[in-house]
């Protein structure tokens, strides 16, 4: 699609003002007011494709207008109809070109297009959806978070912050995060820091006999970080739905007692970790013995 000539890159403060409106925290709307932060969202993508980029939370527009500088097509999601409004009058011709379309609605429910990337400002109360609700589209994304939540989901097996998030978001991508971003970037200021993740998207390095159970079984186990693996599979079936937790702590015991494929990835006393030491590659292990032993119906 052939882009339309592009005036100067428009201030986020006047977009405000053009806008008629003030963020409200209680609302989940923080705008991004930083020309510099804004300048740099669409750099972190540029090895991306960015034939057609979709934006959760367009507020006033300062990041579409500076994404419809760099893509064939822009789509954005905005709740908010008073800004959906502002949005359509102040990018019209872009909108009557075809290079932008607004989405008006809750990003979790409306039907999403075929995209090559997502580069967006999420709004935090739903940054967490709206990303396992992208991340399985196997698509690049440059995405703003909260920063506690940016470092969990990036965050390596053995650290303080890596979890179930970390794990289930490294089932889909290589993820990094490429810059904090303080308060002051924003208009009104949130209370804590902000960092931007850039996603890469890949096949895991590990097989999984199902995806839903396994992502369920590691959610399961995180729920009891605090225990040893032997407990936490006993004491979260009901989250798992294991018919039978004791199977497989029983295989994977008898297992550790003769060498084989899976006494090299678990190691000795495995059973005896807690989940903040257990690599994804273990846990889709484990998940594999889960599905062989502890389930009546695997399918």
């Amino acid at each position: 699609m052939e882009r339309t000539p592009r005036e100067e890159i428009r201030d986020p403060d006047a977009l405000v003002r053009r806008a008629g409106v003030r963020g409200d925290p209680n609302r989940d709307q923080h705008f991004l007011v930083d020309d510099r932060v804004l300048d740099r969202l669409p750099e972190y993508a540029a090895e991306m494709d960015r034939g057609h980029v979709l934006e959760v939370g367009g507020g006033t527009g300062a990041l579409t207008d500076r994404l419809l500088a760099v893509a064939d097509e822009v789509t954005v999601v905005e709740r908010d109809p008073d800004l959906a409004a502002f949005l359509r009058r102040e990018f019209a011709d872009d909108v009557e070109a075809g290079r932008l379309t607004i989405l008006e609605g809750d990003a979790l429910d409306v039907d999403l297009p075929d995209v090559t990337a997502s580069v967006s400002n999420l709004p935090y109360g739903i940054s967490s959806e709206i990303t396992f609700r992208l991340l399985p589209r196997g698509i690049p994304m440059v995405l703003m978070f909260q920063q506690e939540f940016a470092e969990r989901m990036a965050a390596g097996p053995g650290e303080d912050d890596y979890g179930r998030l970390s794990v289930t978001a490294g089932h889909y991508a290589d993820v990094e995060v490429v810059e904090t971003v303080p308060p002051e970037a924003f208009s009104p200021q949130p209370d804590v820091e902000s960092a931007v993740v850039r996603t890469t998207p890949r096949d895991p390095d590990y097989e999984v006999p199902d995806e839903a159970f396994f992502l369920r079984f590691v959610k399961a186990i995180f729920t009891q970080r605090r225990k040893t693996l032997r407990n936490a599979i006993r004491n979260t079936a009901h989250i798992s739905e294991l018919d039978d937790p004791d199977a497989v702590v029983d295989a994977v015991e008898a297992a550790a007692a003769e060498d084989g494929p899976l006494r090299e990835t678990l190691g000795e006393d495995f059973l005896r970790k807690r989940a903040g030491k257990v690599t994804p590659e273990q846990f889709a292990a484990l998940a594999r013995v889960a599905v062989e032993h502890g389930r009546g119906d695997p399918s």
